[in-house]
């Protein structure tokens, strides 16, 4: 799920710089994203399309980009779409030079989640290997060395025993929870794109 949706931003990237270039040839916001989304990259290429065929479809272009960034559902590609949305309702200048800077942070952002991921992939694997070689222990002395385990037998083996096992349980949730990256409030959300999606020049649908 990562690596697909590494791609999905990567293509992001791509996709805002394809962005970026048409308008500096001097075409129209809507226009670029028409062109655009023909060409985009594999891994976007269903969602532009379908914010192609919104446009088209004369959706109106805020609408039809609200739309895109709920099929997107990611709080990077709503950053650029916030900024596309901004431009097309307030005919914002300079955005050619900002859609630049977004498709180098979108991609550094990657890059950050991927030295993350790699990171807590190295904590995993000892997590997984210190959970295996314990548990390869306390089954070779079940089998080989039973005698050993008499203490635990007892009232206050038993309470020493929960408390390890307690011990286990807390360490392993604690793991999970670094392991977790959280990710930021989302710009534009699906409530909101629902919304706008209906609209229409002459009206709501």
């Amino acid at each position: 799920m990562l690596h697909a949706r590494t791609e999905r931003m990567e293509a992001l990237a791509t996709w805002t710089e394809m962005l970026r270039d048409t308008l500096s040839a001097a075409a129209g916001l809507e226009q670029a994203v028409l062109v655009t989304a023909d060409i985009a990259p594999t891994a976007l290429e269903p969602e532009a399309r379908k914010l192609a065929a919104a446009v088209r479809s004369r959706h109106p272009l805020p609408a039809a980009l609200r739309a895109f960034a709920e099929d997107m559902d990611d709080p990077l590609a709503d950053v650029v779409v916030a900024a596309l949305v901004m431009a097309s309702e307030q005919q914002a200048s300079h955005l050619a030079p900002l859609l630049g800077e977004l498709a180098e942070s979108v991609r550094e952002q990657v890059a950050m989640r991927q030295r993350i991921d790699a990171g807590r992939a190295s904590v995993r694997t000892g997590v997984r290997v210190t959970v295996i070689v314990t548990l390869g222990m306390v089954m070779g002395l079940v089998v080989f060395n039973r005698t050993y385990l008499d203490p635990f037998n007892t009232p206050t083996g038993q309470a020493v025993l929960a408390v390890v096992g307690a011990l286990f349980a807390v360490s392993f949730a604690y793991l999970t929870a670094i392991g977790r990256i959280e990710e930021p409030v989302r710009l534009i959300g699906p409530a909101t794109a629902r919304a706008t999606a209906g609209t229409e020049p002459g009206g709501t649908r």
